[in-house]
């Protein structure tokens, strides 16, 4: 299972760090990364595998969250089967 996560917000020291700590925490794997500044903002799109995540989808997704908010960015996860319904319509 794979899921998509966005992080969005002012560029500032860390944020990849901070994202991939939770991530490493749980045992999820990072696929693919992408990452732009746009003046002072930044935005990310990584993939991840969530094949050997140790906590359910939610407690995941929360914890990414709280460390949004912690770091003073927009971050959000969801399955790859979301968006590939998205898209399909």
């Amino acid at each position: 299972m794979r899921a998509v996560i966005t992080v969005l917000g002012r560029d500032k020291i860390g944020i990849i760090y901070g994202i991939s700590s939770v991530l490493a925490k749980y045992s999820v794997n990072i696929l693919d990364i992408s990452q732009t500044i746009m003046q002072d903002f930044f935005s990310m799109v990584t993939v991840v595998d969530l094949a050997g995540c140790t906590v359910k989808f939610e407690e995941l997704q929360s914890e990414l969250e709280k460390k949004g908010v912690e770091i003073g960015l927009t971050v959000r996860i969801q399955h790859e089967d979301i968006i590939n319904s998205m898209h399909q319509i």
